[in-house]
């Protein structure tokens, strides 16, 4: 989760809102992929730390099923990650603080809990819970203070 947290810091200083994600297989303990937010620089909706770690370890993989392995990010995931989780097989998702307005895991959608679900991997919510919002409180507070609440600057 440590290094999710820099990855979250990263992204913030890049103008993004400031989440990183991690994928381990706790097996060896060795990162397999990681990714911070980008959808500002990147131009793509899509393009959470979550679908950017899920994606890089996919590649490094050759797969697109990372079965028994551990998702850990610094925010709840929202609905559109969860399920990007969930179609990934992830075996266990690891998260920071938790997302009252956006997360789909235990708030909003609750995605692994709907019977359509495909795969439900095991979740802890709240591991070094207070930095990760700590993180997301400050880059918030700053843009406001700036003028500008959008991370894109509009």
């Amino acid at each position: 989760m440590r290094r999710a947290l820099d990855l979250a810091q990263q992204a913030g200083a890049a103008g993004e809102v400031p989440v990183g994600a991690v994928v381990v297989d706790p097996a060896s303990g060795e990162i397999v992929a990681e990714g911070a937010n980008q959808p500002v620089a990147s131009h793509d909706p899509t393009a959470h730390a979550e679908i950017v770690a899920l994606r890089r370890a996919a590649e490094k993989q050759a797969n697109y099923r990372l079965t028994g392995l551990t998702l850990y990010v610094t925010l709840e995931p929202c609905a559109m990650c969860a399920g990007a989780i969930s179609q990934a097989r992830i075996g266990r998702v690891v998260w920071g603080a938790d997302d009252a307005k956006g997360g789909g895991v235990i708030h909003g959608a609750r995605v692994f809990d709907q019977p359509t679900c495909h795969w439900r991997p095991d979740v802890l919510g709240g591991v070094l819970a207070d930095e990760a919002a700590d993180q997301l409180k400050s880059f918030f507070r700053a843009r406001r203070s700036k003028g500008t609440p959008d991370p894109a600057g509009r």
